[in-house]
């Protein structure tokens, strides 16, 4: 097996504070305020004997031999950051968050990895903006031997670190250092992020015609998309709510499988030029009607029945709601009902993932482009179409022109609507799928905060953030999106997406994760094998005799192994090249 380097070694997490605020507010300005803060931060690493291991620009994590070096590097830089600050104005100055924390690693290449790199990064996270956080292994080798005072910073409750962590604070700006109670704040973060879980189940369609059914299953499908805008919500994924119809499971039992809080149901009927549209809300807990309404306009209003019905049902959920999560959902694909009930039309064909089915959406496609040529979302999900036939064999042409195809389309509907989250998230997966991790982030990072519910979203959301080292934020959309959505579009079972969760367990090195993981997959894939077996062998975990080890042992022994790991689509050469060594190894 693979040699694994590992020591004792002090880990300093920084970050910038609002730093995607700042952003969004002013682009060029934040990023030059940001060069200026690392002309300040990376010599004050370098002269207290540090190394960088990772930098995303806005954050950095970089360990030292000795943890009064770190801490004094911290500090320094802190400090001259703090006087660069009171020079300047309210706009440009840059106000970062360390955390700092001791504990045994393992050094692959230019990657660092281990528990304690993680414990660092929340603590980070868990500091007051401007000051530095240290743990009690860090604190006690520092005590008395660096020029700041340190102080009680109380108890605090790290993400997915089980027991609470005493911590000390160190301000280098004079001011106080927070003390927090663990237990009170634990409580307080779990009351701010309770979110309730909503399902919007397929509603009837009450003329019993196909025509009628593309267009009731496909204003439906807006609602779910609508709704999956609003942050203060969870919503259960399209996919898995009309499972629900396909596979003619009780709504209790569905809804008790999800755990929903609130259901929604309804009916449709058309009749000539107007629509007839019946809702309800339900307390799914308590199985009881909170709200329903009836909605008798003319078919050119769906729209706006859309909305209201996203508003009224919001407005009861929660109460007074910022404006702003609501007017994200108001997105009229085209004003030409013709074309709006053909991309519905192909929406459901390409759902279907089938051959025949596929080649028939990208034909509506066609057609709801042709009735309006302004219909952004058309471009869009034809692109989309051309993905799913080409990776699929569905498609008879070459790669290279179906994928210039894919690319124009993507290229048309962003020029008619910049603000699309579906133009944004394709692009998320084609720049991913290039390992163009710059342009990944950005796009996914937008179609992120356009939709935060939406499974198809955070599948890549999580996938580019493990790339680009936030782990934690990785991790968190991956695992939502198992729950929203456990089997996603074409797929028969969750293997899909525990895969993605396994490989973000691993990227946090919790070994216990992965082992869990992988012995529920159903279809064991080769880079959940692998990754499982790596991290394995760097806690010094027996495994050659565990039966998903030898089963994959056995089926993937022929493998072309840089081939392999190059799909896995890291961000890193020495940890792809390890990993390479790694499997081959294996078959010696």
């Amino acid at each position: 097996m693979s040699n694994v380097n590992r020591k004792l070694t002090s880990i300093l997490a920084a970050d910038c504070f609002g730093f995607s605020s700042l952003m969004e507010k002013n682009e060029e300005q934040t990023l030059e305020n940001l060069k200026a803060c690392r002309s300040i931060i990376d010599p004050y690493i370098e002269e207290f004997g540090g190394k960088i291991f990772y930098t995303a620009g806005d954050s950095v994590i970089a360990d030292f031999p000795s943890p009064v070096s770190c801490v004094n590097a911290a500090t320094n830089f802190q400090k001259a950051i703090y006087e660069r600050n009171n020079t300047k104005s309210d706009d440009s100055k840059l106000i970062w968050r360390v955390g700092i924390h001791m504990d045994d690693v393992i050094i692959e290449g230019d990657n660092i990895y281990g528990t304690g790199v993680n414990i660092a990064a929340r603590l980070e996270a868990a500091c007051t903006p401007g000051q530095v956080l240290l743990s009690s292994s860090v604190k006690d080798q520092v005590n008395n031997k660096i020029e700041f005072k340190i102080e009680d910073a109380g108890t605090k409750s790290l993400k997915n670190i089980t027991d609470d962590f005493q911590t000390y604070g160190i301000a280098p700006s004079g001011d106080n250092v927070v003390k927090t109670d663990g237990a009170k704040y634990a409580e307080k973060e779990k009351e701010r992020n309770y979110r309730p879980k909503l399902a919007v189940m397929p509603f009837s369609n009450m003329n019993k015609d196909e025509e009628g059914g593309y267009l009731v299953d496909g204003i439906v499908e807006d609602l779910i998309t609508e709704f999956s805008m609003i942050r203060e919500l969870e919503i259960i994924s399209r996919q898995s709510c009309f499972d629900f119809r396909e596979n003619e499971i009780d709504l209790k039992t569905f809804c008790k499988n999800f755990d929903v809080d609130f259901v929604v149901t309804g009916n449709i009927r058309t009749s000539g030029k107007r629509v007839r549209i019946s809702v309800e809300l339900s307390d799914a807990k308590n199985d009881r009607q909170i709200w329903n309404n009836k909605f008798d306009r003319i078919i050119e209003d769906i729209f706006d029945v859309q909305d209201e019905i996203v508003r009224k049902i919001s407005y009861t959920l929660l109460g007074e709601i910022e404006l702003s999560s609501l007017e994200r959902a108001n997105r009229k694909p085209t004003e030409t009902l013709s074309s709006y009930e053909l991309l519905l039309k192909g929406k459901a064909l390409h759902h279907k993932v089938e051959k025949e089915s596929l080649l028939n959406a990208l034909s509506t496609f066609d057609d709801a482009i042709k009735a309006d040529k302004n219909n952004g979302q058309a471009y869009a999900w034809k692109a989309c179409a051309l993905g799913q036939g080409m990776f699929r064999g569905f498609i008879e042409k070459d790669f290279k022109t179906v994928w210039s195809e894919a690319e124009d389309n993507l290229k048309k509907a962003r020029e008619l609507n910049e603000n699309d989250f579906e133009v944004h998230r394709l692009m998320s997966e084609v720049t991913l799928a290039g390992k163009d991790f710059k342009a990944a982030e950005r796009h996914s990072k937008i179609c992120y905060e356009m939709v935060p519910n939406d499974p198809r979203v955070l599948s890549v959301y999580g996938e580019v953030c493990l790339r680009i080292g936030k782990i934690d934020d990785g991790l968190d959309a991956l695992k939502l999106a198992l729950e929203l959505d456990p089997i996603p579009q074409g797929k028969t079972n969750s293997d899909s997406r525990q895969s993605s969760v396994l490989f973000g367990e691993f990227m946090a090195r919790n070994k216990e994760g992965c082992l869990e993981i992988i012995d529920k997959l159903d279809d064991l894939d080769i880079k959940s094998w692998l990754i499982t077996a790596k991290i394995c062998s760097d806690e010094e975990h027996k495994f050659e005799d565990l039966e998903w080890f030898k089963k994959g042992k056995l089926s993937f022994s022929e493998k072309d192994w840089s081939a392999e790991i190059e799909n896995f689509r890291l961000n890193n050469d020495s940890a792809a090249k390890a990993l390479i060594e790694f499997a081959q190894s294996i078959y010696k």
